[in-house]
């Protein structure tokens, strides 16, 4: 278990003879962004993951985990010096942190569309600009940004979730354009349905769980894993001709109708 806010593991993280490089994972808890950081450690990364709470078990191959709100810009500052005492300069940085909620337009609060805005484009600007700004000062790096499907069409009970994931992928494409010169890339990806613990109340009722099914062509939903082998892909080598682009990973959902949604459920990635 991680105590508190902090806690610095040795530096044990495997290496497969590939990266040997620092990461930041920031959302990786839990869902997604754990697989991302769980799969780089596993790849020789030295990675350290930044989320809202430490979980409260080991995250394999991991070397410290460090409690912050990317909401907040001063905190999200301190937390990457953090790492950086713990790993040295990174090379990397996945934003995998965010939040939803499913509200029908003419109900959504405005405290709830701040939030989800909060969390989704303004942290992910907070992270984007700290990470840039180390990356320029030594010699560039990668940054993969997790967006979504419904980034790119309409769903009833998602205008603010919606909105904060194109402005994201806006944001993606930006940064890519005004960072290339310092050898920043900036890449996002865009899961479709995805088997995270937080998905699991709701995937496990089987009138959603068969909706869901009937738009995805390849028949089942992603796991983690997949989506973190995508990101991964994206901070390699192997893809250092990719810029702001995004890489949507839903097995084949956006080519049909999008599955409806139950109301009143929070969602995080």
């Amino acid at each position: 278990m991680y105590p508190g806010s902090r806690r610095c593991r040795g530096s044990g993280a495997a290496n497969d003879g590939g990266v040997v490089a620092g990461a930041v994972v920031v959302g990786g808890g839990s869902g997604i962004g754990r697989a991302c950081a769980e799969l780089l450690a596993e790849r020789g990364w030295q990675v350290v993951v930044l989320d809202l709470r430490a979980p409260e078990v080991d995250l394999p191959g991991v070397e410290a985990v460090i409690e912050v709100d990317v909401r907040d810009t001063d905190a999200v500052e301190d937390a990457l010096t953090e790492a950086e005492a713990r790993i040295g300069a990174f090379a990397a940085a996945v934003h995998a942190a965010g939040t939803a909620r499913v509200t029908p337009l003419l109900e959504v609060s405005r405290k709830e569309w701040d939030l989800v805005l909060s969390v989704n484009l303004t942290g992910a600007w907070n992270v984007l600009s700290a990470v840039a700004r180390r990356f320029t000062t030594s010699g560039g790096g990668a940054f993969v940004a997790l967006s979504s499907v419904d980034a790119q069409r309409p769903v009833a009970g998602l205008a603010h979730y919606c909105a904060s994931k194109a402005g994201l992928e806006s944001l993606v494409r930006v940064a890519a354009l005004e960072l290339a010169e310092a050898g920043i890339r900036v890449n996002a990806v865009a899961p479709g349905i995805v088997e995270t613990p937080l998905m699991g109340p709701i995937l496990s009722e089987p009138a959603v769980m068969a909706e869901f099914l009937e738009h995805i062509p390849l028949g089942r939903v992603a796991e983690p894993l997949e989506i973190a082998s995508v990101v991964a892909f994206l901070l390699s080598d192997d893809a250092r001709y990719i810029t702001g682009q995004t890489l949507i990973a839903d097995g084949g959902m956006t080519l049909r109708e999008h599955a409806r949604l139950p109301v009143s459920r929070n969602h995080v990635r």
